[in-house]
Order: structure tokens, then C-alpha cells, then sequence
């Protein structure tokens, strides 16, 4: 993979298309970004215009696919179209994570494959989602069966972070809503233009961060299991519950009843499983939900604290200063 460095300074969201609606190349030209260095790792070379050359899924043939793609440094989205009745091949393997979904589509064959899974040759693609991680290899062939629409999210691992204490697991075609709605408001972020809002963008990453681990595949289950942490209906089960309630305080009676466990059991096996206490953990998506209302400024600081279960806005804020650095005040004057 090959990248080139740019001297430009504008924060101004980069958009190519293909003059053939296709591209052959595994990078993209990024015009007007500011100065990114590439990492270590990565080799650069010698460029006759000095921009920089962003990692993207190669497509072939190029001259059945329509792709169009926008961005700016740590966050890149393309939107792929495939008609019916023709055959493409995907592949790609880069220093950013790569997530796909499949808006639309089916294919009569093919397969999908992503370093260490079985080969997957579901038909229907139509709202899955496959994950690849940084440095892992993804191919894929589809005779499309329908008419295939696809958006790939590219995403440099210091932006898609939790804590800094996630490895990622490679996930092929799995479903999840929540995981989808995050990424899809993400890529609308990005395509819209509003590259300048980082924090923006930063929180939406750090949210989805979050989903990703919690949807564990299936070997990532068992081992959880056998380390004593939550079997995955259990996380989806708990993990929901508290998405769905949390601007309420949440009982760890009812809590430990989801996951058919003791409450002592149920502590462990959580903490085992997430790293922090189940009231850390709804403390946490508190505030990365307070992020993303506090983006909006037609509602008032108050009324963030009211929505995530915050009666008083001073004990609103003294937590969200404790979790970020910032007041609510002072983070939300950085979207201004």
C-alpha cells in the first residue's frame, strides 16, 4: 500500500469519483488535507504533485462499478454501486480498519473471505455488515443478483478506539442495528461536510468503538465463556436494556435477572466481559450519548443532563468533566 504526503493546510472534505465511475487503484487521490504523516510502518514515496494517496478497496473490472468517496484525515467514506448481472472482485488490506455495509444487494455466487474465517457465500447481503481490522486481509467476489449498493467506512485506529485497550476481532456479514445506525450517521457526518467537526466525528467513532466490541463473534463467545464473562445473548440482552434506559437508574437486580445470573455473578462476569462495573459502563455511554446532544445547539446544557438522567446540571457536568476534561460548556464551544 503505498502513500504520498500532502502540503496542504484546508480542512475542506476531499470528494473523488472515478472518471469511468470505477477506480483499478488501491489508493485514492485526497486533495486539500492537512499535513497527515503516514505511519511508521507504511513506506512512503516520492510524488510529483506531494498529495496523498488514501487506501482503498481495490473493485474490478472498473468499468461496471460506480464509486464516489469523500473525507478527511482519520475518517474516509466511499459509496460503491454494482448493477445486476455482473461479476466483481473486492480486496483490500491497509493500516486502517475497514468497515462494510451492504445497504442493498444479493449475489447468485460468489464468496467472501477475511483472514481467519471460513469462506461466506450468503446470497442475501441486504443490511449485513463485515468488520475488517487494520492489517487484515478481505477479499470478496459477487455475481450480483440484484442491483448491490455497498459503503465502506475507512477508519484509522487512533479515531476507532475505546480506551485504547481494544483488539479488534474481524466480523464477517452480521447484523446489528445499532452498530448499523451509528455507521450510517457517521458516513452522513462525512459525506455532509462537516469534516471541521471533529469532536463530532471523534465521539461518533468513540460510539461505535463501543458496539463493535460488544458484538463478539462466535469464537470470541465460547472464549468469553470459558474466561467467566457473558455468553453474547447475554451482553446483546444487558447491553440493550441499558441503551434503552439510559436516562433512568438502572437496578442490578433487574440487570443480573436479564442475564439469568446472581447478582454477584452477574458483577463478575460483567466486568469480566466489559473491563468496568455495569454503572461505569451506563456512566460511560452516558456521556458519549451527552457528546452527541451537545453537538446540537439548539439544546441547552440542562437539558442534555435531563436526557441522560442528570436531575441537577451541576452533577451533570461534574461528571461529564470527570469522564472528558471538559465542562458540557466548554466542549460544546468547540463545535462553534
Amino acid at each position: 500500500m503505498t502513500w504520498m504526503m500532502t502540503s496542504a493546510s484546508s480542512e475542506r472534505p476531499a470528494r473523488i469519483s472515478s472518471p469511468h465511475g470505477g477506480a483499478s487503484h488501491t489508493a485514492i487521490d485526497l486533495r486539500d488535507l492537512e499535513e497527515t504523516r503516514p505511519p511508521a510502518d507504511i513506506k512512503s514515496c516520492p510524488s510529483s504533485d506531494n498529495r496523498l494517496l488514501h487506501p482503498t478497496v481495490q473493485i474490478a473490472p472498473v468499468e461496471f462499478v460506480k464509486r464516489l468517496g469523500t473525507g478527511c484525515p482519520g475518517w474516509f467514506a466511499e459509496s460503491i454501486h454494482a448493477p445486476l448481472g455482473r461479476t466483481i472482485e473486492l480486496e483490500f488490506q491497509g493500516p486502517v480498519h475497514l468497515l462494510a455495509m451492504y445497504n442493498e444487494g444479493a449475489r447468485r455466487d460468489g464468496e467472501t473471505l477475511v483472514d481467519g474465517f471460513a469462506p461466506s457465500k450468503i446470497r442475501n447481503l441486504t443490511k449485513k455488515l463485515t468488520f475488517v481490522p487494520a492489517g487484515c486481509g478481505y477479499r470478496e467476489r459477487l455475481e450480483t443478483a440484484a442491483s448491490t449498493r455497498l459503503t465502506f467506512l475507512y477508519l484509522d485506529p487512533t479515531v476507532l478506539r475505546n480506551g485504547g485497550e481494544i483488539d479488534y476481532a474481524a466480523r464477517v456479514h452480521f447484523e446489528d442495528i445499532v452498530v448499523w445506525e451509528t455507521a450510517a450517521k457517521l458516513k452522513s457526518v462525512i459525506e455532509n461536510g462537516q469534516a471541521r467537526r471533529k469532536l463530532y466525528l471523534s465521539a461518533l467513532s468513540s460510539v461505535l468503538a463501543i458496539e463493535l466490541f460488544r458484538c463478539d463473534d462466535n469464537n470470541e463467545r465460547d472464549a468469553a465463556l470459558t474466561r467467566g464473562g457473558l455468553a453474547c445473548w447475554q451482553k446483546r440482552a444487558v447491553v440493550g436494556y441499558i441503551e434503552e434506559h439510559l436516562g433512568e437508574q438502572i437496578c442490578l437486580v433487574t440487570l443480573a435477572r436479564l442475564a439469568r445470573l446472581s447478582q454477584h455473578h452477574f458483577c463478575r462476569a460483567f466486568k469480566k466481559s466489559f473491563g468496568i462495573p455495569p454503572h461505569q459502563y451506563q456512566v460511560r455511554r452516558r456521556m458519549e450519548q451527552a457528546k452527541l446532544l451537545l453537538a446540537d445547539p439548539s439544546i441547552s446544557v440542562t437539558d442534555v443532563g435531563f436526557t441522560v438522567g442528570y436531575s441537577q446540571t451541576s452533577s451533570f457536568s461534574v461528571a461529564f468533566r470527570k469522564m472528558t476534561g471538559w465542562t458540557p460548556s466548554e466542549y460544546r464551544r468547540e463545535f462553534k
